[in-house]
């Protein structure tokens, strides 16, 4: 019940007045709320209640059903909660039924008032991507090891990672058109040329001299016009790096700027599985000059490397807007001889030491925080108990269980026995679920 309803079931003690005003002013309940309630107006929450499109247990299945989909990984779309809804609904006696599905706004209605709901945006992202959890923890425990040493001070620990820049490429931009322009582009001249930059940052926020990769098979001088004092250029035929500019890397531009610093200490390089980073020269001259390569696992960049996580995005949209400034300077062409010009100061701006001091705090570095990266990565659902070689085991499932997956046979007579088992589901909606994970 309602407050206002609950006082007006409680019984008055004797010497108290029992009009609506005394009441109202021992509950704190408006005394026209009291009154209302008692000549039978239902409150606001009992009568939207009373004209939802579901009755209460027809919604509890729906949230059990959405729940359950979510956690099998397979989210129920916002757009397809009309449809279901109006599914649900017909199921009951014809004289009940509705005759159309619930309003336009009704699934937000429906999720607002349900606790155990909330709306979320799902990206789509690369399966090798999505199921890292069990690397993660690996990971952690072992770059753990490495940054406990009392000799692995944080200013001697760095990421490298190489990015990509296209030329020429422009930011989308927000721009007020006529009601009728259906276009949703703009005309740009685009050299679909791509630059490749190699970034290091530390720890502490310092980020090293960068090398740039030309697109080429040779370089010209009129490409760095533009000071860059201390910047390395190669050039390769590709625009990306390969084992040779690799090692180059290392000895031109990580040694030079690290050494003196470190003071003899350990170098802490956390870097990418690219195979050019792990070629015997690499290997041997990160021996010889106390450098531990600290490779990440596959398809975990995203989560786990600093660059990636604070500073290369942030990065080439500051490039962009150097890019847009250039376009509406008049410049016919922006070649590489602009390049220099427009990626310098587009550096200065997002190489901070706050930002990268917060990559690596997102990455669960330092501080060291495993959790930090765990709570954004969905947990992997747990492994049945393995049945023997020529046994499959299917268990029963209710509606409110979550069916579970028998292990893969291993056999032709555990599989022949698993074939029976799905010929002997039926072929309706209530088994559809369970007859797909068994397939």
């Amino acid at each position: 019940m309602d407050k206002a309803s609950q006082e007006l079931a409680r019984s008055v003690p004797e010497g108290l007045s029992k009009s609506f005003r005394a009441r109202a002013e021992r509950s704190d309940v408006p005394r026209t709320t009291l009154q209302h309630r008692a000549r039978g107006r239902p409150s606001k929450e009992k009568k939207d209640e009373g004209q939802r499109y579901l009755y209460p247990w027809e919604e509890n299945a729906l949230v059990r059903f959405i729940v359950q989909q979510d956690a099998l990984g397979r989210s129920i779309r916002m757009k397809y909660l009309r449809s279901i809804a109006f599914s649900l609904a017909s199921q009951r006696p014809p004289a009940d039924r509705p005759s159309k599905p619930p309003y336009r706004n009704w699934p937000q209605d429906f999720y607002k008032r349900r606790a155990e709901l909330r709306a979320s945006k799902s990206s789509a992202l690369d399966w090798n991507r999505y199921d890292i959890y069990n690397k993660v923890v690996q990971w952690f425990e072992v770059i753990g090891k490495v940054l406990e040493d009392p000799a692995v001070l944080p200013e001697n620990v760095y990421n490298m990672d190489e990015t990509g820049v296209m030329l020429s490429k422009l930011n989308s931009v927000k721009v007020l058109v006529g009601k009728d322009n259906k276009r949703g582009y703009r005309g740009a001249r685009v050299k679909r040329t791509t630059i490749t930059a190699i970034e290091c940052v530390s720890a502490v926020g310092r980020y090293l001299n960068p090398m740039i990769i030309w697109p080429a098979s040779t370089h010209r001088a009129n490409w760095v016009t533009h000071p860059t004092p201390g910047w390395h250029y190669a050039y390769s035929d590709s625009g990306y790096t390969d084992s040779y500019l690799s090692l180059q890397w290392l000895k031109l531009v990580f040694n030079p700027q690290t050494k003196e610093q470190a003071n003899q200490k350990p170098r802490v390089i956390i870097n990418d599985g690219f195979g050019t980073h792990e070629t015997l020269e690499v290997l041997e001259f990160c021996f010889e000059n106390n450098i531990i390569l600290c490779r990440l696992p596959s398809h975990t960049s995203h989560k786990l490397q600093p660059c990636d996580i604070s500073v290369f995005s942030p990065l080439k949209t500051a490039y962009r807007e150097q890019v847009e400034r250039l376009e509406r300077g008049c410049v016919g062409t922006i070649g590489k001889e602009h390049f220099t010009y427009l990626y310098s100061p587009a550096r200065n701006q997002v190489f901070t030491s706050r930002n990268i001091r917060a990559g690596w705090a997102k990455a669960g570095l330092f501080p060291f925080n495993l959790d930090k990266v765990l709570s954004d990565i969905p947990k992997p659902l747990s492994e049945p108990n393995a049945p023997g070689t020529n046994e499959v085991r299917v268990g029963s499932c209710t509606h409110d269980q979550v069916p579970q997956t028998p292990v893969t046979p291993v056999s032709v007579e555990a599989l022949t026995s698993l074939l029976d088992i799905i010929k002997q589901v039926p072929d309706d909606e209530t088994n559809r679920q369970y007859k797909e994970r068994l397939q």
